[in-house]
């Protein structure tokens, strides 16, 4: 037996399903609320609650998920395909640190750009974000399926896809009583599980295996080392850092909110980025060359086994499978009560998608809508998958970049030379190395991002009369 299983992915999805979770708990609570009674958000949140919440939107064992890909993409310099990555999220961290502070409410870079350039604009925003929120349930199941198919290569893929997206469908129409808050141990458990990787993956090297040096610049830099191909990686990894900019949710709920929050983002960002790099450079100097594997798309399973057996192996098949259906569960619901929030606010057809059943109190339409749409994981591969969600993420941070801008620099008239360095030369680095990724975005995923996006300009047209009404608002507060 040569393949194995990835838990990369298991927390790291589990984790998004906690910050998926504890929103869909709060969800179920504003749709069963009687009115007159409008729910309180208690400001409990310290720091340390703030960081950890946000390590698990990032899933440090996400790094595992997208090392051979982006390994073959880059030709074994994933660590730096890492730091570029970083970079770019630090700046725009500050952006999003500088913008909460104006605005310590829910609704990100939808909310940001609404208030601080244009509502239509804005509306356009928060509408190519739905592509998340859309693809994130069919990812899971993808990982689910590449998972399972590493596990039982004898079963076709298909079953696994239709049988994990009707247990997920069947779950939420029934409701999901999510109420345990297992986001600390999670990340904990991911952060010990990739620490073990270390260890294994040194006791390797220290014997032979891979490039046989344990400290070597080679995973950063040689001479065959491309730009091009370093930003094309990079564009990739950005799904890796989809998660510190989902601190902003939690603003409501923080103890002084602007200086935890801005502190939380750059916080999360700078640790789930050095988690990436060590993770990414001991699997690179213990395994340079990916083509060898069987599947170098989810090589994760193989390098498990290759480095402590069937017992690793197991560890990360049991984390992965648990952590993409969990994740699925929760990332499904999310997706679900946005669609209907939208319904409910009449942005969609009401009596379509703002439907609830009425025995089980669940938006039945919608969820069976993202059910069938997770079905498509039966024809899509992880490196397009990936960049779909990207797309979605690319235009939320170079929205915030560019809203920082327009407040302080535009509307303020913040001239000084410490406002001009915080105000316009760090979100104009952000935006630039933003650019850069989006650059590199293969161009089936920007394909499919553009229609999206033509398709929200033609409901804004009609919605607003052609522009002459303000657009319809997302309550993402209701919704995530």
């Amino acid at each position: 037996m040569n393949t194995a299983i990835s838990l990369p992915n298991v927390i790291s999805k589990v984790l998004s399903a906690y910050k998926l979770t504890a929103n869909g708990v709060w969800i179920m609570q504003q749709l069963t609320n009687i009115p007159g009674q409008a729910p309180s958000l208690k400001k409990t949140l310290k720091l340390r609650h703030v960081i950890m919440l946000g390590l698990g939107y990032l899933t440090p064992m996400t790094v595992f998920d997208t090392y051979g890909i982006v390994t073959e993409g880059t030709h074994g310099h994933v660590p730096t395909a890492y730091i570029l990555a970083l970079v770019a999220m630090l700046f725009t961290a500050a952006s999003y640190g500088s913008m909460v502070k104006v605005f310590p409410t829910a609704g990100s870079a939808y909310s940001y750009t609404r208030k601080t350039i244009n509502p239509h604009l804005g509306f356009l925003v928060g509408w190519v974000s739905l592509l998340d929120y859309l693809f994130l349930p069919m990812i899971n199941v993808l990982l689910s399926k590449i998972y399972l198919s590493a596990a039982f290569p004898g079963v076709p893929g298909w079953i696994w896809v239709v049988s994990i997206t009707l247990l997920l469908t069947l779950v939420n129409i029934r409701s999901i009583n999510l109420t345990a808050n297992f986001n600390t141990f999670l990340v904990i458990f991911q952060i010990l599980v990739t620490t073990l990787f270390v260890a294994l993956a040194i006791k390797g090297i220290n014997g032979g295996m891979g490039s046989g040096q344990l400290f070597s610049l080679t995973p950063f830099y040689n001479s065959n080392m491309t730009l091009p191909t370093l930003f094309a990686g990079s564009a990739i990894l950005c799904f890796s850092f989809l998660g510190f900019d989902a601190v902003t949710t939690y603003t409501e709920e923080a103890v002084n909110p602007t200086k935890t929050i801005p502190r939380g983002i750059f916080l999360v960002a700078l640790i789930g980025g050095m988690i990436f790099i060590t993770a990414s450079y001991f699997a690179t100097a213990a395994f340079p060359d990916v083509s060898k594997f069987h599947n170098p798309e989810s090589a994760s399973p193989e390098i498990a086994y290759m480095l402590g057996g069937a017992l690793f192996q197991a560890i990360f098949l049991a984390g992965a499978i648990t952590g993409t259906i969990a994740s699925g569960l929760a990332s499904h619901t999310s997706a679900s009560r946005l669609l209907y929030a939208m319904g409910r606010e009449n942005v969609l057809p009401k009596k379509i998608f703002g439907h609830l059943h009425p025995r089980f109190s669940t938006p039945v339409v919608d969820v069976i809508l993202i059910g069938i749409f997770s079905l498509t994981a039966m024809s899509f591969d992880l490196d397009t998958a990936l960049s779909f969600i990207n797309f979605g993420a690319l235009t939320a941070f170079t929205a915030v970049n560019v809203s920082v801008i327009a407040y302080f620099i535009v509307r303020k008239q913040m001239r000084s030379p410490l406002a001009l360095v915080k105000y316009l030369l760090f979100p104009l680095l952000g935006a630039s190395f933003v650019m850069f990724l989006w650059w590199n975005l293969d161009a089936s995923s920007i394909t499919l991002g553009l229609v999206w996006t033509v398709c929200g300009l033609a409901y804004l047209l009609i919605t607003t009369k052609g522009f002459r009404e303000k657009p319809p608002e997302i309550e993402f507060e209701e919704a995530i």
